[in-house]
């Protein structure tokens, strides 16, 4: 096994109950050299919680942490967090005001000096501000904070890095430049990276691979494409992206909609109610021509006759609201650039089939 594909962190079985409230439930992770990983969930999810045990300031009451296969948390071991071989970046910088830029970055250091000195300008350079080794932090904006941050937690070759919402304190016009900067700097060093967000945005286009977390548990791991386009369920689905749902009860392994009917996952029971998800830049629009719309076909199905509720532009796309003629039920469709129907103007919509998840109702 290489170095780049080696196991860093690897987490299995973990739970932690409050007050006999379970917040951390059977949670078993792997995180590689150079990979990022993203623990994604709503806010009280358990997310923090996970990384507060591997840094080693909280204890799990199962399970295990292991950083490169040896035992930091569990089995009657918990080494302590400057132990631990990982670095921690947080919202907050937590830069020390009375330090300069480089006596920042060089604070956590061992060794000779010369070495120390060599690695603090190494790391200044690389993310471009040597020329302000000699500043002091309140001297900085947002950004450069950041990546004095960044720098100062990789400064010790840590195994593995956690990333509790490291970005969510930056302006919008610097994120995504910091992001990208980071991630080249982390993969540079070869470090694990297990980074904690509850913005799906965020993990898609930082992550190699997103774990879904909900009520403590990982309710979904894979790729973020696979994640996104393969939901575990109706609530997954709906953490990306808004969702338009068409509910339907089965009959013969089919459910009837005002587009039509839909096959349903092998083994749903006749009698059973079943959400049909598709989100909104899925929904196609076609025009009325005096009471009709487009002939049915395979991939989309067919088409359901609705009233334009609301339309909007918000920024690249378009979002306009629809009430369907056939139930009067709302349905969602977003369109690239400006497309502003007035309310009232008849349209058809289609829905593309393999764009639909279908899920049993809990």
């Amino acid at each position: 096994m290489s170095s780049q594909s080696a196991v860093r962190l690897q987490i299995d079985g973990l739970g932690r109950a409050f007050q006999g409230r379970p917040v951390v439930r059977d949670v078993t992770l792997s995180v590689a050299a150079g990979q990022v990983l993203c623990l994604l969930g709503p806010s009280g999810c358990g997310k923090s919680t996970t990384l507060r045990i591997v840094a080693g300031v909280d204890w799990p009451d199962t399970g295990t942490v292991r950083v490169d296969g040896r035992v930091v948390t569990g089995e009657g071991r918990r080494v302590p967090p400057e132990e631990r071989s990982v670095g921690l970046m947080f919202q907050d910088f937590a830069l020390f005001p009375h330090l300069s830029v480089a006596d920042n970055v060089g604070f956590g250091l061992r060794g000779p000096r010369a070495q120390r000195q060599a690695r603090v300008r190494e790391l200044l350079e690389r993310v471009h501000l040597d020329s302000h080794a000699a500043a002091f932090p309140h001297e900085l904006s947002g950004g450069e904070q950041q990546r004095v941050a960044l720098v100062r937690a990789i400064a010790p070759r840590p195994r593995v890095m956690l990333m509790d919402e490291p970005f969510s304190g930056l302006d919008n016009r610097l994120r995504d430049g910091i992001r990208d900067e980071t991630l080249a700097v982390l993969k540079e060093e070869g470090t694990a990276v297990l980074l904690v967000t509850h913005e799906p945005e965020e993990a898609l286009r930082m992550a190699d691979e997103i774990a879904l977390m909900r009520g403590g548990r990982i309710v979904q791991r894979g790729a973020p494409y696979n994640v996104y386009n393969n939901p575990a369920d109706r609530e997954a689905a709906a953490f990306f992206s808004d969702i338009n749902v068409i509910t339907g009860e089965v009959n013969g392994a089919l459910t009837e909609t005002p587009f039509g009917r839909f096959l349903v996952p092998g083994g749903v029971q006749d009698g059973t109610v079943v959400d049909i998800v598709i989100r909104p830049q899925h929904v196609r629009i076609d025009f009325d021509r005096e009471g009709r719309g487009p002939l049915p076909t395979p991939q989309d199905g067919t088409p359901a006759r609705a009233i334009v509720v609301r339309s909007r532009f918000i920024g690249k796309e378009s979002l306009v609201e629809f009430r369907l003629d056939q139930d009067g039920s709302r349905m969602s469709a977003t369109v690239p650039s400006v497309f502003l129907p007035k309310p009232g103007t008849p349209l058809w919509l289609m829905i593309r089939r393999d764009r639909c998840f279908v899920f049993p109702r809990k």
